[in-house]
């Protein structure tokens, strides 16, 4: 199983080429589905080692604050960050704002979501500092563009962190006979993690469905699929800029 040092090694290089003004934008989305791949490896490993008992991953709870504007998208943007890392999340509320996500699941697999979250939190705020609606669509507000957008960036990061941890479970290589596979690893974690939550939260109503208008969904899910999933900022915490 390789040195998890030298697997963050890898995938800052990969960024840096990703971040290259000189590269092309198609070898940049190159470089950062690479990067997607590597993270992904990376909660292999960690669940491959605690499965081995060869390291300690205990169930816990991790509950990051969300701002306004836009907290219910940004608190959406989170969850779908969570689900494809086998974590799950609740919401915090206060009015029509939420306030807080509690996120439940592995010690390691919240520290990949918190990481990423606030990676592409930084990003898609930084966007949405410039982007508008297409003047053609008749008085569309800037505001309802926006959390169009923040669904459409949220779904595309969604389908890629999906087919990312898909294709690494499938592709990892048991270290020796008898070893479980990552799969049957992966399926048995995330059923531990949905059994506990229903347990400890199962009680509380579902959050009903949100009915958005505006055009900015395209555009977001554009940008989710050029987004860079960047472990390599791991320990470097950074606050997002805000959106106004």
């Amino acid at each position: 199983m390789p040195d998890h040092d030298t697997q963050l090694e890898r995938i800052r290089k990969l960024l840096a080429k990703a971040e290259d003004p000189a590269v092309t934008e198609a070898e940049a989305e190159l470089y950062n589905t690479k990067a997607a791949e590597l993270i992904a490896r990376y909660g292999i490993d960690n669940a491959m080692l605690a499965a081995a008992g060869r390291s300690a991953d205990d169930l816990t709870v991790l509950k990051i604050p969300i701002d306004n504007p836009y907290s219910r998208d940004k608190a959406s943007l989170l969850t779908n960050v969570a689900y494809p890392l086998r974590c799950r999340t609740l919401l915090h509320r206060e009015g029509q704002s939420v306030v807080a996500v509690t996120v439940f699941g592995f010690r390691s697999d919240l520290s990949r979501v918190e990481l990423l979250f606030t990676s592409l939190l930084l990003q898609a705020s930084t966007q949405l500092t410039r982007v508008r609606p297409d003047g053609r669509v008749f008085r569309e507000s800037l505001a309802a563009y926006r959390r169009t957008w923040l669904h459409g960036f949220a779904r595309a990061v969604h389908e890629r962190l999906i087919h990312a941890e898909e294709n690494a479970a499938r592709d990892h290589q048991p270290a020796g006979p008898g070893q479980r596979s990552a799969e049957l690893v992966i399926r048995d974690r995330t059923a531990v993690v949905q059994n506990a939550f229903d347990q400890e939260y199962g009680n509380l109503r579902s959050a009903s469905p949100r009915r958005l208008s505006g055009s900015g969904y395209r555009d977001g899910h554009q940008a989710g699929t050029r987004a860079n999933l960047d472990p390599s900022a791991l320990g470097r915490r950074r606050r997002a800029l805000p959106v106004r």
